[in-house]
């Protein structure tokens, strides 16, 4: 099959290379001028990949699917983007999205270190140990690094004969007919279509707003104190700080900068309204993170990102037939980990039609 794959972020490299290793005829379109687009969910230097998923029992059992998928990516790849340094959740009060994640790896069965506040302090040193009531390690998980698996991927889907075509704004679909049309008034059919195009998807797909709602959020990278820097550089992703904030952190590893996210930040927008950093926001993020971190204020603001993403009410995967038109998205913050599982299964599922199997792997039922 001739098949177009419009959105070149994790979901849409994953669903090219799937594709073309099953021998289709893949063109994949991408608006902005280089892969990863910066302005994507899909960019930046690292993501978590994690065991501990909370109340999401689904998604916490379809993660062995996503980390068979990553090695299968990293041996056509030769070459592993990845640090599997571990994932750290701490609960600063009971019932905090941190116990959350810890009992969730109860259900699973899946194997922690549990560290009293104390323990978990000299452990760590950047923690303030009066401000938690535990952490806990599990061991399997650790960073993924977007941009240098973008730029591996471009270079195997080209080696592959997949026709990317960077710049390339698809501006309309006709999912009957299979016709796209681009920014430049340049027009091509084909026999299928997979949009998997973030944040970007309601502009092509409108009849989607019935389910999905695009927000703005932003990161901040941080410089630590000198003297806990080293504590940093050998230091586990944190899937949660715990308390309110649903604030993440990724350690400077690999040559990556000490980042910070919370999901309190995100706010309703348009994918490309206000995406230039507002004036102490990276110092706004910063200070979400204390507690449970000690002399937060030490922390100097390197640069902040911003990013959107689409979400769904109950932020799971959504998946549409439209005709020709195969949808992907709402990753709903979640979906990096899922990429290169969710591009196999997108491929398997355009070959095959099997449309309904592929919405309830993609919601984990």
């Amino acid at each position: 099959m001739r098949v177009a794959v419009v959105g070149a972020g994790i979901a849409g490299l994953s669903t090219a290379w799937s594709l073309s290793k099953r021998g289709h005829e893949v063109t994949l379109f991408e608006q902005a001028p280089q892969i990863p687009n910066p302005y994507a969910a899909s960019g930046d230097q690292h993501r978590i990949i994690r065991r501990a998923y909370g109340g999401a029992d689904g998604y916490a059992r379809t993660i062995t699917e996503a980390f068979d998928a990553w090695s299968e990516l990293w041996a056509d790849l030769g070459k592993q983007h990845y640090a599997p340094c571990g994932v750290l959740g701490i609960s600063q009060t009971e019932g905090d999205e941190g116990e959350e994640y810890r009992e969730g790896l109860d259900r699973m069965a899946s194997p922690y270190e549990l560290y009293e506040a104390g323990e978990a302090a000299r452990r760590y040193p950047f923690i303030d140990p009066a401000t938690i009531r535990y952490a806990y390690l599990s061991p399997e998980g650790g960073a993924l690094f977007p941009a240098r698996i973008a730029a591996d991927m471009v270079r195997l889907l080209r080696e592959r004969g997949v026709t990317l075509r960077e710049g390339a704004t698809v501006t309309s679909i006709d999912p009957e007919t299979g016709r796209i049309g681009l920014a430049d008034g340049e027009a091509a059919s084909f026999d299928r279509i997979v949009v998997s195009s973030g944040a970007w998807v309601l502009k092509l797909l409108p009849e989607l707003a019935d389910v999905l709602t695009t927000y703005r959020t932003a990161v901040a990278y941080l410089d630590p104190p000198e003297d806990l820097k080293a504590a940093w550089q050998v230091a586990p992703v944190i899937v949660d700080v715990g308390g309110t904030v649903d604030g993440y952190v990724l350690p400077p590893v690999d040559g990556t900068g000490l980042k910070v996210g919370a999901g309190v930040h995100k706010r309703p927008r348009q994918p490309d309204e206000e995406r230039e950093p507002r004036a102490g926001e990276g110092e706004q993020i910063r200070d979400y993170f204390a507690p449970p971190f000690a002399r937060i204020a030490e922390y100097r603001v390197d640069r902040v990102v911003t990013c959107a993403y689409t979400f769904t009410a109950d932020r799971k995967f959504l998946s549409r037939q439209i005709g020709r038109v195969t949808a992907v998205s709402a990753c709903s913050g979640h979906g990096y980990k899922f990429g290169a599982a969710v591009g196999r299964r997108v491929a398997a599922a355009v070959e095959s039609g099997d449309q309904a199997g592929l919405l309830r792997w993609l919601r984990a039922e």
